[in-house]
């Protein structure tokens, strides 16, 4: 069973294309270019595919790439460039910049922050089978669909980028885990104002072992260096991330799980661990009642393996994109506050959850 299940991730996943980061020349830049900065622990790609690779070093690379938008992008879709790249249909990266030490990566942001009132970085740590590339487009995608006002910076920690490499990817997530501490203090240091943390299915694993690090190190660091937390589709086991919770003593608010309980991708991600179910397609959601969490449950929204509704369906994006003063709307007493949130909510002791439907009406 555990072979079938295996192939039959392998199946899905040999039919989508694969994204890299291409540099084109002399883009018109007239639909949105979004710059995206990032560390990584991944090695150079030697394969000539991508500009990282799957391999692993301790220390981190730094730089930048400017995203172009394609101009007739739909909301919710990514197309990557392919070996003739064609920046009318397809992200491709208009510059690039390399920082030589993390001095000269801090420097860069903390002048970049200079010039924005916000001050505000939003960290994305990519999931399972991912490319460099993936994520780095990931993170343009969702910053121009949701208008994200901040800066937007990618850790890339060295996954196979191959669907039959989950056990390389769960060790390179707590191989990882140095890094992204590191990248978040430098964030700290270079003056943000703000700091929200979006991991997304196994990368949710490594931002909750890295919180986890930094406050045995520190008690109370966590909350200070990063001010929000989206885990999108975690791939992590419920009791292990209650016991991830337990050693913070206050964790970043908001902190927002959205989760589905049609992600096939976590169905066959249980089965392979010998669970029911993972954080992200969690049906019993009195599981973490206890927790001071917002749960937004997208059962009704998503396509395919349904394993980021967040990014992929346009009809989510536009009710989330729709809501005004969202972010207030989790300061305080979430049931008094109920014709801010776009759809049914629901308190659980400590947690509140939000169940969205297409045909939810905002106000």
């Amino acid at each position: 069973m555990r072979f079938l299940v295996t192939l039959a991730i392998a199946l899905v996943a040999a039919c989508t294309p694969r994204g890299a980061m291409v540099l084109v020349e002399g883009v018109d830049g007239s639909a949105g270019v979004r710059q995206v900065y990032f560390a990584t622990t991944r090695t150079p790609d030697e394969t000539g595919f991508d500009i990282y690779g799957s391999g692993r070093q301790e220390h981190s690379s730094y730089g930048r790439f400017d995203i172009s938008v394609p101009p007739d992008h739909t909301t919710g879709d990514i197309t990557y460039p392919g070996p003739d790249p064609d920046p009318t249909t397809d992200f491709v990266a208009t510059d690039r910049f390399t920082y030589a030490t993390a001095r000269a990566f801090q420097t860069a942001l903390q002048q970049d922050l200079r010039t924005r009132p916000d001050r505000s970085v939003v960290v994305f740590v990519h999931g399972y089978n991912s490319t460099f590339g993936e994520g780095m487009i990931r993170l343009a995608q969702l910053s121009h669909d949701f208008d994200v006002p901040g800066i937007g910076v990618h850790y890339s920690w060295p996954s196979l980028g191959n669907p039959l490499g989950y056990s390389y990817d769960h060790d390179s997530v707590l191989f990882a885990r140095d890094g992204l501490q590191r990248l978040l203090e430098q964030i700290a240091d270079a003056g943000a104002r703000e700091v929200v943390l979006v991991g997304h299915s196994i990368g949710t694993l490594l931002v909750m072992e890295t919180l986890r690090q930094i406050e045995i190190e520190d008690r109370g660091e966590a909350s200070r260096i990063v001010d929000g937390v989206i885990l999108i589709s975690p791939d992590v086991d419920i009791d292990v991330f209650r016991s991830q919770v337990s050693r913070i003593e206050t964790l970043p608010d908001p902190f927002v799980i959205f989760h589905s309980r049609r992600d096939r991708a976590l169905a066959l991600s249980a089965r392979l661990t010998g669970q029911n179910e993972r954080l992200g397609n969690i049906s019993d959601v009195g599981r973490v009642a206890d927790l001071d969490v917002t749960l937004f449950d997208v059962s009704q929204f998503g396509q395919g393996l349904n394993h980021f509704p967040v990014g992929d369906s346009p009809a989510l994006l536009a009710v989330l994109g729709s809501v005004r003063g969202l972010g207030s709307a989790f300061e305080g007493d979430l049931s008094g506050r109920t014709g801010l949130l776009p759809g049914t909510v629901l308190t659980l002791q400590n947690a509140t959850q939000i169940i969205l439907s297409p045909g939810t009406v905002l106000r």
